[in-house]
């Protein structure tokens, strides 16, 4: 009787998780997809959530396409949030710091905010002195984008889409972009760029996610270990844009080839480094063609968080944070300080429509957009 009684209650705890689980359905689909708030314009913006079987989540709005959170796990078996955001909607409506968006449609820095192509000057919107910087005034970071339900794959993907007008922000061309968030089983976040035109335009897209391993406000940056695989750089004037020059890393602080301690020699007497306030610069990766190969990699020992960087794209800005000075305050009530998130944006140089000796970011009708970089996370 024991033994019966036993096998009854099994099958009773089966039968009800199973019952759960059934019941859990529509709950799941809610999860899937949340109001988050409404903007000024009275438009509703939504949260969705991806999951993968390990407790990796990824939260994604529709609004700039912005990652909110990204928890990830650690050496200690626990899950850490290690992107930098806002408790709600209102911080990322007026946040002018880029946290966690889709840029465009140009990542980076334009001089002077002018472009020439073929033989026609286009004036773009300047809105970082005298320059253009990650897509305007209004730029893909503050832009409505379209979920495509059927396209979002099991809700392991988010598949968003963008129209940009002729004459957006000064650029040339109906541009129509997507891009989409995959969340794998190998604990990757997948990001693909694509993008057409009707006419002749400029396209660099990229995702300005602020990463700390630690986890989110949890102190400073600096005592994370980078490596960058790169032996070239791009060199800035005064005012961030590159000279035109690919300069050798070596001898230099922006050395990464083996792994560093990001604060090691942040604050060298160095006149790159002066001119940023730290790093804000664009490294000329080492590879060949546009195959996804290994950009960086960064690990943080006190949680044991590792995260590595792939790509098809021949730049990445690493960004150290320099501007974040604790106006910003993000979750939980916590201000961000200087340094206490970084950077890195997978794309072309910047300021490469004026530098013809880089790598052409000139997209022109018939031809497609395409770019992935995946940002994968282990721990040791």
């Amino acid at each position: 009787m024991n033994h019966l009684t036993v096998a009854a209650k099994a099958a009773a705890v089966g039968m009800l998780a199973f019952l759960a689980t059934c019941g859990e359905q529509p709950d799941m689909e809610s999860q899937w997809k949340q109001l988050y708030g409404t903007t000024a314009a009275g438009e509703s913006v939504y949260v969705y959530s991806l999951r993968n079987s390990h407790g990796m989540e990824a939260r994604i709005l529709d609004y700039g396409g912005i990652v909110t959170s990204l928890r990830v796990p650690d050496w200690w078996g626990q899950h850490q949030d290690v992107v930098l955001g806002y408790d709600s909607l209102s911080g990322y409506l007026t946040d002018n710091a880029y946290l966690g968006a889709i840029i465009g449609r140009y990542g980076n820095r334009i001089a002077g905010g002018r472009i020439t192509l073929d033989g026609t000057e286009y004036a773009l919107a300047t809105n970082h002195g005298p320059n253009h910087l990650h897509g305007g005034i209004r730029g893909f970071d503050k832009v409505m984008w379209t979920v495509d339900e059927h396209g979002s794959r099991r809700r392991r993907s988010l598949m968003l889409t963008y129209r940009s007008v002729d004459g957006e922000e000064g650029y040339p061309g109906n541009v129509v972009a997507s891009v989409e968030y995959s969340l794998t089983e190998e604990n990757e976040l997948r990001i693909e760029y694509r993008a057409t035109t009707d006419r002749a335009t400029i396209i660099n897209l990229t995702n300005h996610s602020y990463f700390n391993l630690a986890g989110a406000g949890k102190g400073t940056i600096l005592n994370h270990t980078m490596m960058i695989n790169a032996d070239h750089f791009t060199p800035v004037d005064s005012v961030l844009i590159p000279t035109g020059e690919l300069k050798p890393v070596e001898g230099t602080p922006m050395d990464f080839r083996e792994p560093a301690l990001i604060g090691e020699r942040i604050d060298a007497p160095d006149e790159q480094l002066s001119s940023a306030g730290g790093y804000d610069h664009n490294w000329v990766l080492r590879k060949d063609g546009t195959d996804l190969s290994l950009a960086a990699r960064v690990y943080e020992e006190a949680s044991g968080c590792v995260m590595e960087v792939f790509t098809t794209e021949p730049g990445l800005q690493f960004y150290s944070g320099n501007f974040l000075d604790g106006s910003a305050v993000g979750k939980g009530g916590t201000p961000y300080q200087h340094r206490s998130g970084f950077c890195l944006e997978t794309q072309h140089y910047p300021d490469s429509p004026n530098k013809p000796q880089f790598p052409s970011t000139v997209l022109r009708p018939g031809e497609e957009y395409a770019s992935t970089t995946v940002y994968g996370f282990s721990s040791r």
